[in-house]
């Protein structure tokens, strides 16, 4: 399936928002507003201004990438096609399918960017050469 997925498999989902005066909160529940159940959360903080991160895909995990403050740019490349997706609010994610190659770039000053992700840390699940993806990809 991951050799068949293509950016446009690739999603943006709308997570709750409860607005309330005192502050707003932001509800996301596995196989609900997720469309996978999460195995994993790690985030991305203090990334120096003109870096970018990722620049790999996966075989088969899937993330759901959210802007939980600040902002980013996510391009995700599937061989053929190519789209960038500018992140700025918490309750949007981009949900990754496996099989895309990703980059993160452009982060705004104090910016945290959260990730689900439906598996555990699997090092074999990586693609990081861009070479590699497309052997994977045909």
């Amino acid at each position: 399936m991951a050799r068949e997925t293509t950016v446009f498999d690739c999603n943006l989902l709308y997570l709750p928002k409860i607005e309330n005066v005192a502050g707003n909160i932001t509800v996301a529940e596995n196989n609900m507003h997720i469309p996978f159940a999460t195995k994993r959360i790690y985030y991305l903080y203090d990334i120096p201004g003109g870096e970018s991160r990722a620049a790999h895909a996966h075989r088969q995990l899937e993330q759901l990438i959210i802007a939980a403050s600040g902002s980013f740019d996510i391009t995700i490349d599937d061989g053929k096609n190519k789209k960038t997706v500018h992140l700025s609010r918490p309750y949007f994610g981009l949900h990754i399918k496996p099989g895309i190659w990703r980059d993160i770039s452009n982060f705004s000053s104090g910016s945290i960017c959260l990730v689900l992700a439906s598996l555990e840390y699997n090092e074999n699940d990586y693609l990081r050469d861009y070479n590699d993806f497309i052997n994977f990809r045909n």
